[in-house]
């Protein structure tokens, strides 16, 4: 693999600060985002009150753990413009991303937040071993989803050329990567093993490729999936991190010379780790949630945002701003796979659409080889647990679930009483997956 180390005067100044320098501008911006979240975000202004807090309570960086957390729900309670800071006719751009009910959580940006935005995906471009002048092929999804476009106008910011190609259509990707013969390639974990298949479906040895990197977010993955990407194309593949309620893809980075943990960009995102059922502010190190408070965003600040992810974080190596180590799991129970957040509550509402399906289920994530996959097991109704009612319910339900959630899966229609009971809270997810090496 080609060393892709930066050379002097590749980083920006901030990535080689003092830890003194970057919490000095940290407190400095955190007065100024909980300032600007009280005066113009009616949300934030009730909740502040409601909590006895108010924005010249912070004198330090500690006084954070004053104010109140910010949810995912909060997001949907206040849908679709309630929680902006800024008129809606100042916004540039909404995302969203879609909930348990179907009901999307919308963010926005304005003008400077989208050059902010594209300033660090840049960075992460550069920490991935990008430089000006390479090709990036972008096979995210483009649209409401954030990574498409968070990618591209990063790409274009570094002064690299830009193949927006989006998801699917699987055998002209390789088609475009062969001719087009791109440096770079950013997109899920999972479907670059797809692309890997198409390669060799077609006989191609997908190390004669032209890529040397591969930036890979939007789900969970793990180091033995690093190992066969790099192996199997010669390239390196590293991580990045970001989720829409916060910023997008951008948030963090790997650092190609290092493949550590994901650098946060500490000069825009302050970044806590709790104990998630206290809330309580963990010491660096030790493992819990991760929470943030963007310091530089217009449209839709967040103060100390649930991401509901586990991690640590971890001293700084190959810059001085600290990691996070790769995501382990969540605190809630939603699934990630791959790409598309999935919760047991949309399985259930697609089962009861379904006539000859009881209300009990159970969803199995297993691994296939290396891709992850979900079975969802539910018991048939008394007066259709013959054969053919039970398989045409199961068709029933993988469309429903196709149609509305997005993701393909395996039904298994049991008889009644095939699934089992829980005393208490209900087992709705059954990991099966290898742990995360």
């Amino acid at each position: 693999m080609l060393d892709l180390s930066p050379r002097p005067g590749d980083l920006d100044p901030i990535e080689t600060a003092s830890r003194d320098e970057i919490g000095g501008l940290q407190l400095e911006r955190m007065q100024w985002s909980l300032n600007h979240a009280y005066k113009n975000s009616p949300f934030y202004k009730n909740r502040f009150d409601d909590h006895g807090v108010h924005p010249s309570d912070l004198k330090t960086l500690a006084d954070l753990s004053k104010f109140p957390f910010t949810h995912k729900q909060d997001l949907r309670d206040t849908y679709p413009f309630g929680m902006f800071a800024v008129p809606r006719e100042k916004l540039a751009r909404v995302h969203g991303s879609s909930g348990t009910t179907g009901k999307p959580t919308v963010v926005g940006y304005t003008l400077k937040d989208i050059d902010i935005w594209a300033d660090l995906v840049a960075r992460s471009i550069r920490a991935s071993g990008g430089r000006p002048g390479d090709m990036i092929h972008i096979a995210y999804g483009y649209g409401l989803f954030t990574g498409g476009l968070g990618a591209h106008y990063g790409a274009e910011r570094l002064g690299c050329t830009v193949i927006p190609v989006s998801g699917g259509m699987t055998e002209r990707q390789v088609t475009l990567i062969n001719d087009f013969k791109p440096k770079i390639i950013m997109v899920t974990p999972s479907y670059m093993l797809s692309i890997l298949d198409e390669f060799r479906r077609q006989g191609i040895d997908p190390r004669e490729s032209s890529l040397a990197v591969g930036i890979f977010g939007a789900e969970p993955w793990t180091n033995s999936m690093r190992s066969e990407i790099e192996q199997a194309f010669d390239m390196h593949a590293v991580d990045i991190y970001g989720l829409s309620e916060v910023l997008g893809p951008g948030v963090a980075n790997e650092c190609v010379e290092t493949k550590d943990g994901l650098t946060l960009w500490e000069d825009h995102f302050y970044p806590e780790i709790i104990h998630p059922e206290t809330g309580e502010v963990l010491p660096d190190g030790e493992m819990g949630e991760l929470v943030f408070t963007t310091l530089t965003k217009e449209g839709l600040p967040m103060v100390r945002y649930r991401t509901r992810d586990l991690t640590r974080l971890l001293p700084g190596t190959a810059r001085s701003m600290r990691r996070i180590e790769k995501i382990t799991g969540r605190s809630d129970d939603m699934i990630i796979l791959r790409g598309v957040n999935v919760f047991p509550t949309q399985i259930e509402e697609q089962i009861l659409k379904c006539d000859g399906l009881a209300p009990h289920f159970q969803i199995e994530l297993n691994r296939d080889g290396r891709m992850d996959g979900m079975i969802v097991h539910v018991e048939s109704t008394a007066a259709a647990a013959a054969d053919g009612p039970r398989q045409a319910s199961a068709k029933e339900l993988g469309h429903h679930i196709k149609s509305v959630v997005g993701i393909s899966t395996k039904i298994n229609v049991t008889e009644p009483g095939g699934v089992a009971r829980s005393e208490g809270k209900a087992k709705r997810v059954v990991d099966n997956r290898p742990k995360a090496d």
